[in-house]
């Protein structure tokens, strides 16, 4: 089972997403402005902040970054644990540091985000305004369940 973390950059009601391009998954595809497998040894939130820093240039505290959730999926190449965060303040102007694995990245309000998203980001950012749940998942043959609620 391999390990992503994904960060999440919001300024007010818009996020930063990136056009994914020559890397051989979801080319042509919207995606978070930075994302990336978690290396042996390394912690989810560790990882976040080192991919912030290697695809967009920028520094990001581990205490500014706020755990949104996991998505556990099962695709035909395998079964990953997705960790989701997301974060309003960063040092540095966001830009691409990798144009061979990205064509551009854009700003877009949450309520008109691209049709051609990442089907577990998708997951994630259509619901950053509702109740998350801590925990989703795809691609088993059964919907996530609904978090229970103790009073």
């Amino acid at each position: 089972m391999r390990a992503i973390s994904y960060v999440i950059l919001q300024h007010r009601d818009e996020v930063l997403l990136q056009l994914r391009q020559g890397t051989g998954y979801m080319d042509g595809y919207w995606s978070t402005a930075a994302a990336g497998h978690v290396e042996p040894g390394e912690a989810a939130h560790a990882a976040a902040v080192r991919e912030a820093g290697e695809e967009l240039g920028i520094h990001i505290d581990p205490a500014q970054l706020q755990p949104l959730c996991t998505v556990h999926r099962n695709q035909q190449a395998g079964s990953y644990v997705d960790f989701f965060f997301r974060t309003s303040q960063w040092d540095g102007v966001p830009r691409l540091m990798e144009p061979e694995r990205a064509a551009q990245l854009r700003w877009f309000p949450l309520d008109a985000l691209p049709d051609n998203l990442v089907e577990q980001e998708d997951l994630v950012l259509s619901r950053l305004d509702s109740d998350l749940p801590p925990i989703l998942s795809m691609g088993f043959g059964t919907e996530t369940p609904q978090p229970q609620r103790l009073d």
